[in-house]
């Protein structure tokens, strides 16, 4: 299944653009609301998809993303519900690359085994666990591989020339380069340092390169795409659907159109960005 994310990378490719990849918390603020909002990000102009795992004690995500993960917890939402969302998703939609992200303790609790076999049969193309280093790669890493899952890791500004081929042995589907110090969308991108990042990596894979954390706006969108193989956004999406939940925390008649608006305008900033450079 993972044959997807590369077609994904390829058509993107042809069309000489970057790939706008989005991310949602998977059960936020329901169940209900969540799969719509999934099923609208495709028709919004998102490539791939993010899927968050909800998990109690983040350590990469920044406020909007723990707020909507304990939102999805409070609603019931865990490990099998999730994938039952994606298998959902997966009755419209053979083609986007879904990518379940969070953390590992979820995992372990379910099962690795079980957790595998369940994911593919749901239709998750890839992982990224980021708690996982690649000293632990037996744990869930090399597993995911036999069974087809892309296993995608990140990188950071701190991966150095020593570290970066450990990081990137069993990467596979794509390499996801944390574009600040810190925690998710509490910060703006240094667009001219990440491009400077990207190139560094590209030396030492053939992997896409997709590049997140800091970009919240179309602009945004458009400076990383100039030098990246895609574009990550995550929290502004998150805040987006805050922004329209009612004084009890429940969706509202404008969730979904909230995150569909801004979806369009950062598909817009990625498309711009390959018209320029053309």
């Amino acid at each position: 299944m993972a044959a997807r994310i590369d077609a994904t990378f390829a058509r993107c490719r042809a069309e000489g653009r970057a790939a706008l990849v989005t991310y949602v918390m998977a059960g936020d603020p329901d169940p209900e609301t969540s799969l719509k909002v999934l099923e609208a990000l495709p028709a919004s102009g998102a490539d791939i998809v993010e899927f968050g795992l909800p998990f109690t004690d983040p350590m990469a995500d920044g406020p909007a993303i723990q707020a909507a993960g304990l939102r999805a917890l409070k609603a019931g939402q865990g490990v099998a519900k999730t994938l039952d969302l994606v298998r959902r998703f997966r009755a419209g939609n053979a083609e986007t690359p879904v990518i379940l992200m969070g953390y590992f303790n979820p995992i372990h609790t379910y099962g690795v085994a079980r957790f595998l076999n369940d994911a593919s049969a749901a239709g998750i193309d890839g992982l990224i666990v980021v708690d996982l280093p690649p000293e632990e790669d037996d744990e869930l890493c090399l597993p995911a591989l036999a069974k087809g899952l892309a296993f995608i890791r990140l990188a950071t500004p701190t991966t150095d020339e020593r570290r970066l081929p450990a990081v990137l042995a069993n990467t596979a589907g794509f390499v996801y380069y944390v574009s600040i110090n810190g925690i998710t969308g509490t910060a703006t991108p240094d667009f001219a340092a990440v491009g400077t990042a990207v190139g560094r990596i590209r030396r030492h894979t053939a992997l896409p390169v997709v590049v997140g954390f800091g970009v919240r706006t179309g602009a945004h969108a458009a400076a990383i795409a100039k030098g990246a193989d895609g574009v990550v956004v995550g929290s502004a999406l998150v805040d987006a659907l805050h922004r329209t939940l009612d004084g009890a925390g429940q969706a509202t008649g404008g969730s979904v159109e909230a995150v569909s608006t801004l979806v369009r305008e950062l598909a817009a900033g990625v498309r711009s960005a390959s018209a320029r450079a053309a």
